[in-house]
This record gives C-alpha cells, sequence and structure tokens, in this order.
C-alpha cells in the first residue's frame, strides 16, 4: 500500500479540523510488515486430557515438559501450545515456536487471557497479536529505534493546528484586553484604582492560554488501521496499539508519548464534567485563568454573603449543593446560582468548597505539600513566609492562580468579620484540608497535619498582598 493513500486510513484526530492543511505523509513500512505477520497455527493435543481448565481448548496438552512442548512444536513455525507446569500445579505456560526456537511464556487468565498488560478474549488472538510484535521488532529493530527521531509532530497535523488555535485566542484576548484597559483608563478619573484591584485586573491578561499542561494518555485499542500522530509510523497490533490523550485526543505510539511536549489543549467535547475535573484542564478547555466555578461562586458570594454569619463554616442543604454541583456539570458557565435559584449563600459556599474537595489533585498539589507543611513548622515568622512563598513558587500556573485569587477572596471576608464572625483563623480551619491533602492517604498523617494546614491558610490569607 502506497504512504500516500494511508491518511484515509489513519483515523487521525485532527483531520476534520485541518481543511485547509495537507494531510500528513503517513509511513507504511510497519503497516506492510504487520501484512506480512505469520499467522498462529494451534498444535491440538491426540489425546483427551483430563482437568483441562474450561478457558482452554485443545491447544491443551496437560502437564507436559519444556523438552516435550519443543519437540511438539519443532517442525512447524508459528506452532503453540499450552501445557501445565510440573513443578506448580495450577501455573500455565504458552509455548510458541518462532525464529526457529520455542519461547514459553507464562500465562494467566482472570476472565481475559494475558501474559502481559494486553488482555485478550481467546488464546488465538492473544498469538497473533503476539506474532505480530515479534515479527515487526525482528524486522524493524532498527527503524523502530530511529522512528521517534525525525518526527512530524511539529511540522504538521496536531502541532500546526495548536499554533494556529493559541494565535487566535490570543490575538482576540489581546484584543478583548485592550478594549477593557480603554474602558478602565476612561474611569481612573472617577474611580481610584486600588492595588487589589489592580492584582485582580492582571489575572484578566492573556498568560492563561500559555498555562502548560501535559497530555492525559490513556492505552486506547484503534478500529481499523491507525498512525502516530508523533512520527507518522503505523500503530501495529490487534488492541492496544498505543495511547490517546482523552482531554485532546491526540494519538501515538507508547514510546513516542514520552518525546511529545507539554501543550496539551483539552477539547471542550472531551471534558464531560466540570466537578473532578483536573484544575488546568478545564481551565485551558474554557480558556479562562481560573475555573469558572470559583469565579462565579466568589461572585455570587461577594455580591449578597459577604457579611453572612458563618460564612463558610455554616454547611448549607447537601442535596441543594449538589444541585449545584449538578448545574455545573451540566451547565458550565450558563449554570443560575442566582439568589432566586438559591437564597441561601451557604449553599454556593458549600458549592465552591465541594469543588475544591473533588479535584483530583489539590489546589496546593500533592508535589507541593511536604514543602507547606515544611514552612508551616519553622517558628521564625520571616522565615516561615519566605519559605510559604518558595512553596507557592511550585505550585502549576492554573493551581496558583485559582489560590491567589481565592485568598483575595477570603481577604475580604475577614474585612467583615465583625458581621460574618470569619476570622482568617477560622478560615483556615475550614479550608485547610480542603485545599491541601497528604499524598499517601493515611489517618495519622492528615490528623498530624491539620494544624499545620490550618496555619498555612491562615498565613496565605492574612499576606496575601505580600505572598501573590
Amino acid at each position: 500500500m502506497a504512504a500516500s493513500s494511508n491518511s484515509s486510513l489513519s483515523g487521525s484526530s485532527i483531520s476534520s479540523d485541518a481543511e485547509e492543511y495537507q494531510p500528513p505523509i503517513w509511513k507504511s513500512y510497519l503497516y506492510q510488515l504487520q501484512q506480512e505477520a505469520p499467522r498462529p497455527r494451534r498444535t491440538v493435543s491426540t489425546r483427551e486430557v483430563e482437568n483441562r481448565p474450561k478457558h482452554y481448548g485443545r491447544e491443551f496438552h496437560g502437564m507436559i515438559s519444556r523438552e516435550q512442548a519443543d519437540e511438539l512444536l519443532c517442525s512447524v513455525e508459528c506452532a503453540y501450545l499450552i501445557r501445565e507446569s510440573q513443578r506448580q500445579s495450577g501455573c500455565y505456560t504458552l509455548a510458541l515456536r518462532f525464529g526457529h526456537q520455542t519461547l514459553n511464556y507464562r500465562l494467566f487468565y482472570d476472565g481475559k487471557h494475558f501474559v502481559g498488560e494486553k488482555r485478550f478474549e481467546s488464546i488465538h488472538d492473544l498469538v497473533t497479536d503476539g506474532l505480530i510484535t515479534l515479527y515487526i521488532e525482528t524486522k524493524a529493530a532498527e527503524y523502530i529505534a530511529k522512528m521517534t527521531t525525525n518526527p512530524i509532530y511539529e511540522q504538521v497535523g496536531y502541532a500546526s493546528l495548536l499554533k494556529e488555535k493559541v494565535t487566535r485566542r490570543l490575538s482576540r484576548t489581546k484584543h478583548e484586553s485592550k478594549k477593557a484597559h480603554v474602558a478602565r483608563e476612561g474611569n481612573t478619573s472617577v474611580e481610584k484604582i486600588t492595588s487589589l484591584v489592580r492584582r485582580a485586573a492582571l489575572s484578566q491578561n492573556d498568560n492563561h492560554c500559555n498555562y502548560e499542561k501535559t497530555h492525559n494518555f490513556k492505552v486506547h485499542t484503534f478500529r481499523g488501521p491507525h498512525w502516530c500522530e508523533y512520527c507518522a509510523n503505523f500503530m501495529w497490533g490487534l488492541i492496544a496499539q498505543g495511547v490517546r490523550c482523552s482531554d485532546c485526543g491526540l494519538n501515538v505510539h507508547k514510546q513516542c508519548s514520552k518525546y511529545v511536549p507539554s501543550d496539551c489543549q483539552p477539547d471542550l467535547k472531551r471534558i464531560k464534567k466540570v466537578y473532578s475535573c483536573d484544575l488546568t484542564t478545564l481551565v485551558k478547555a474554557h480558556n479562562t485563568p481560573r475555573p469558572m466555578v470559583v469565579d462565579m461562586c466568589i461572585r455570587e458570594i461577594e455580591g449578597r454573603g459577604l457579611k453572612s454569619e458563618g460564612l463558610y463554616r455554616v454547611s448549607g442543604f447537601t442535596e441543594h449543593i449538589e444541585d449545584v454541583k449538578m448545574a455545573f456539570d451540566r451547565d458550565g458557565d450558563k449554570a443560575d446560582i442566582s439568589s432566586t435559584a438559591y437564597p441561601d449563600i451557604n449553599i454556593i459556599a458549600g458549592a465552591l468548597k465541594l469543588y475544591f474537595r473533588d479535584l483530583p489533585i489539590p489546589v496546593i498539589t500533592y508535589d507541593s505539600y511536604s514543602k507547606f507543611i515544611d514552612a508551616a513548622k519553622i517558628s521564625n515568622p520571616d522565615e516561615r513566609l519566605e519559605a510559604v512563598h518558595e512553596a507557592l513558587m511550585l505550585l502549576p500556573p492554573a493551581h496558583y492562580e485559582s489560590l491567589r485569587f481565592l485568598m483575595i477572596h477570603l481577604k475580604k471576608v475577614t474585612q467583615n468579620e465583625k458581621d460574618n464572625l470569619m476570622c482568617a483563623e477560622n478560615l483556615g480551619i475550614v479550608f485547610g484540608p480542603t485545599l491541601m491533602r497528604p499524598p499517601e492517604e493515611n489517618a495519622m498523617t492528615s490528623l498530624n497535619d491539620m494544624r499545620h494546614q490550618k496555619l498555612i491558610v491562615h498565613l496565605l490569607i492574612q499576606n496575601e498582598d505580600v505572598l501573590f
């Protein structure tokens, strides 16, 4: 098959979006090798074997030695059989003839058959896939070792589309920012812009378009021939031929995934929910500096709830908080969280806390957790604050920005302490375990760290103008 005709078979996630692009020239060498790969030949037992496991057929030969298996297979290339171990009853081996030698693999079954990561419905499929891999890796070992050295990724396809998309976003955002800046300049004679407002305005720049995000690759089974969008080579095998980014749809070999840059641009069509979604993934998908949940809930709370007694400490009705969660998951930034829909502001406050609790990676990430805890243990106030600042620098940009915005808000809450009775220490108790969780689920560790978590949030609120 000619390489130029393979593009129609690729199933590439970029093909529907790239009418102005020439499709990549897929490299067909590995595809041709798969077509040439030998087919398995089942070696059937000539005798009736007692106690044959029900998930094996007549390729099962019972308890025979490795030498006996080799003798049965030696005359037929790609022949296979299954035998039970003579040393360990109940353990099974797949014996396969390839390259004029008998290869032995420990065989497992848990509803599907496997010898490694891949799981198959039948032994025949397992052996077919194994022969494809053995054949390709034997014939093209040197080619495979070099296939990542001249990738198409930067020249065509996904990366080109990505650059175009980001450029369009940047130009649009800059245009909107310029209009907003002109509007703000026109109002300076009427309204003095405080440092707090200025800091909030900085978050509206176009930097959020540049949040770095790694791809969320998961092993994937492709139906029909598929080519790698990094190296342009065929992804061989019957199942689990490669990996797909569940956030943007990029398809690559597992080995190629190690070389793909951290430039994932999540596709809204692939983001199924708002809650429990990775924070950076969500903001990049929606092209916002922070999760819309954070912005909308804080805007609603500051509009009508800053003086509410026990704000964030008093719980709203759980079923109503779940309703808000479902509204965000279903409607995104169109969710109605107004006073008409939810008169009790504690429901909105509860929904915001739930969002942070549900994050798969907390705002204060697992990687930075120990740095924050160590900082909290420092007795000298100035050194402690410096250590907290250093720990903040370890946060991914989207996490840092979300935390910054939340602390500005919580500082406003404390400024209304006379009415809401919520000081920085009280908010630290509420938000400590919500914003930071130890990497390992350990009840004793969580208990011991609670006072340090509380202190960190307390310090972040009190010193938000210095730390951020």
